[in-house]
């Protein structure tokens, strides 16, 4: 487990640069996940958020009567959002919601993976108007993690926060007719101001 977590903390370090903060979560019955932050620091700086920890375990379907302690996929989740117009402070906040997402493999059983949508039933941060995100494919910002012996490669999986309008429009549409809605009218997923696509076009 150890060296699964040293593995995908140096493979951050490299893509992102070194973390400026960490700060670790622990929930009952469930390993502890840390948060680390990179990139805080100019006025319109990029800072995102990286969970570390997810990925000591493999996720297991649900269905699944008995899990294997190796094999499935493997993941951490990262978020990007621009500060500046939040203070620093108040996008801090999403570290506790980032990590009981990233519990949720181990606490509910929950299989993490592309095109997902992930729900905290509170804002990411507070006066956010996000409540969940949807799960995009990993692999630009932070390359995969190369499968290591039996187990299956560390995806590093960015999460989008979406607009209770837009989550709800997401669970009849699916995920990728809402990703074309976003990329046609040039929404700019890392603003934490930023309002609801229009979906009634």
């Amino acid at each position: 487990m150890v060296d699964v977590l040293q593995r995908a903390e140096s493979r951050l370090r490299t893509a992102l640069g070194e973390p400026d903060a960490r700060a670790a979560v622990t929930f009952l019955g469930t390993e502890r996940i840390e948060v680390l932050r990179f990139g805080a620091g100019g006025p319109e700086a990029v800072v995102r958020y990286a969970t570390l920890g997810m990925s000591a375990a493999p996720m297991a379907d649900p269905a699944a009567l008995l899990a294997d302690p190796e094999r499935g996929p493997r993941a951490e989740l990262l978020l990007s959002l621009r500060s500046g117009r939040v203070s620093a402070g108040t996008l801090d906040k999403v570290l506790r919601p980032l990590a009981v997402l990233a519990a949720s493999p181990q606490v509910e059983g929950v299989v993490v993976a592309p095109g997902a949508s992930l729900d905290v039933g509170e804002p990411l941060w507070p006066g956010a108007g996000f409540t969940s995100v949807l799960v995009a494919e990993g692999g630009g910002l932070v390359p995969d993690l190369e499968p290591d012996g039996a187990r299956e490669a560390v995806r590093f999986l960015p999460l989008l926060p979406m607009a209770p309008t837009e989550a709800a429009w997401k669970r009849v549409h699916g995920a990728a007719a809402l990703e074309e809605r976003w990329l046609r009218h040039g929404t700019d997923l890392r603003d934490p101001l930023r309002g609801p696509v229009p979906l009634g076009d």
